[in-house]
């Protein structure tokens, strides 16, 4: 059976269904007599011709939408593996790379002897909700990580320990039966340095990149359900894209949409610190052709400082410089030992709290309080030329896509723009949080605070346990606090796949030349568990789905 055959779809069926539905339907006229004039809007289009473009501004075998990391692989293994032409939309106005190419470049590396032990961590971590030849697929790719970035070049160390986080994310589970399962890949310039070597073998293979694409919609036909292209926005003029093979869809999270996130998310308001083109753009245009949903509610995130500032709306990675510090929520009560507030890529999940009584989330924000003892020493995010430059501050990045500079020195701009709140008494600086967020409990917080004091006076903290020497207690003013939010890395959610990388409908039936990669339905479920696991998924369904779309025949073959 061909390939193509196998999606439901023969290419002669395609070519020649026009016809047979209209005699079909001429036949059928003729028998019932009046029909429904309103009926069979999609045959009729069929067999008009009328839902394919007159002209086409540009064709190509593969059309990737979306140059992040997904889109790379998918760009990469099309072109050199597969001898496609291949053809990339995306959004940003120049360069592209997504979250991949500003995080900190780990990848997940599976070798051959640990294959079945870790395809039953991602079974015991994901709790049934991750289909089993899906978790077959993932893990027999990702054990080739190491031969694809040694054929294109890149620059990594294969290391047993993560920047930050666990090996693999719940290696405990089972009796500890998966510490070990998995390694990881140790990039020093990040995902700066790994994007820039790819692209230089993209650059190099001839593929194409068109930027300030926006506003994609898919160009299916209405009797078939073949994907065959795509219209796309460039500036301000409508362009037409022809994929004679497939389209991959590589598009990344929703991180920064709004609306997206509060429908989707398990709690709000939810911030991300990463990618500002990630605005969610690819879940209308699959809903559009009939793709199902799955792992919308699923992020990548520990917790971060929110600006609160409409002109710097995003979150910054955050760490208290000194000890003389506590958390509370928005009542005002601390919540937690401050020394263990979750994972890297699972923090959030501490501030996950509903509470009845406010029929709201008590945890979100949350707000660390600190003295100008800690204020002073030391700033309380990175900067440029720090050990950990990567994020959307980076130098890295092109005027135009970079969203900021970096954290000051010695955190006065910061307090200046009104990102820390700063108060003479922890009671005005109550007050300063309670014009933000009216559930801000003055006396609470007050209370909250002579507690500490009285904890880290006598050694022990008698509510949360934490360590008796990072408890110090705070000075005698002034007081500082910044909102503490869900969210950094990315969304997970996006179009349900098959182990092939081909986007299905609500049936689970793949629908005909529509492919997903990459954080745009990312194949993870029930929590994020993969070390490195981010990238990897770039890696893995990148390169399944440009192999499989490969195969296809063209839609327009004569």
């Amino acid at each position: 059976m061909k390939k193509d055959e196998q999606l439901g779809v023969s290419r002669r069926s395609f070519l020649k269904g026009a016809g047979l539905a209209a005699a079909a339907m001429a036949g059928t006229a003729a028998l019932a007599g009046c029909a429904n004039e309103s009926a069979g809007g999609a045959d009729t289009l069929a067999n008009t011709g009328d839902w394919l473009p007159q002209t086409w501004d540009y064709e190509c075998d593969l059309l990737v939408i979306g140059y992040g990391g997904a889109g790379m692989w998918a760009s990469l293994i099309g072109a050199d593996e597969c001898g496609q032409q291949v053809l990339v939309l995306e959004k940003a106005p120049e360069r592209g790379g997504g979250n991949s190419s500003i995080n900190n470049g780990e990848w997940t590396i599976v070798e051959e002897s640990e294959k079945e032990r870790f395809k039953d961590y991602i079974r015991a971590f994901t709790k049934g909700k991750t289909p089993d030849p899906m978790i077959e697929a993932w893990v027999e790719e990702c054990a080739r990580n190491t031969e694809y970035a040694d054929k294109y070049g890149m620059t990594y160390e294969v290391v047993e320990q993560a920047l930050a986080g666990a090996i693999p994310e719940y290696f405990f589970l089972d009796d500890n039966a998966y510490e070990g399962s998995c390694k990881l890949s140790s990039v020093d310039g990040f995902g700066m340095l790994s994007f820039h070597e790819l692209d230089a073998q993209r650059e190099a293979l001839g593929v194409e990149v068109l930027f300030d694409c926006h506003d994609e919609r898919l160009i299916q036909n209405p009797q078939t359900k073949e994907i065959v292209g795509a219209y796309t926005m460039i500036g301000n003029e409508e362009k037409t894209v022809k994929a004679r093979k497939a389209v991959i869809m590589t598009l990344g999270g929703f991180e920064f949409n709004e609306e997206l996130k509060n429908q989707y998310l398990k709690c709000s308001p939810f911030k991300f610190e990463g990618w500002r083109f990630n605005t969610g753009d690819g879940i209308k245009m699959v809903e559009d052709v009939g793709a199902k949903l799955w792992h919308m509610d699923m992020a990548i995130s520990m917790y971060s400082m929110w600006t609160r500032d409409p002109e710097y709306d995003f979150s910054i990675l955050y760490f208290m410089p000194g000890f003389s510090y506590f958390n509370v929520n928005r009542l005002g009560k601390r919540f937690v030992n401050e020394n263990n507030m979750g994972s890297p890529h699972n923090g959030w999940h501490t501030l996950l709290s509903f509470d009845d009584s406010i029929a709201d989330f008590d945890r979100i924000p949350s707000w660390g309080i600190f003295d100008q003892s800690c204020f002073d020493a030391g700033k309380l995010s990175t900067s440029q030329g720090d050990f950990f430059e990567c994020g959307n501050f980076a130098s890295d990045l092109p005027d135009s896509v970079r969203d900021w500079d970096g954290w000051s020195q010695d955190n006065k701009a910061e307090l200046e723009r009104g990102w820390i709140l700063t108060g003479a008494t922890i009671e005005e600086l109550g007050q300063k949080i309670k014009e933000f967020d009216p559930l801000m409990d003055v006396d609470t917080l007050k209370a909250t605070f002579e507690e500490y004091q009285g904890f880290a006076a006598a050694g022990k903290d008698a509510r949360f346990d934490r360590a008796a020497e990072t408890m110090v207690p705070l000075d005698s003013g002034p007081y500082y606090a910044v909102s503490i939010y869900p969210g950094s890395c990315s969304t997970l959610g996006g179009p349900m796949k098959n182990e092939n990388a081909q986007v299905l409908d609500p049936a689970q039936n793949p629908i005909p030349r529509l492919y997903a990669a990459g954080c745009f339905g990312n194949f993870q479920s029930h929590t994020y568990g993969i070390t490195g696991g981010n990238n990897a998924e770039n890696q893995v369904w990148g390169r399944i789905a440009a192999r499989h779309a490969s195969g296809l025949e063209n839609w327009d073959a004569e």
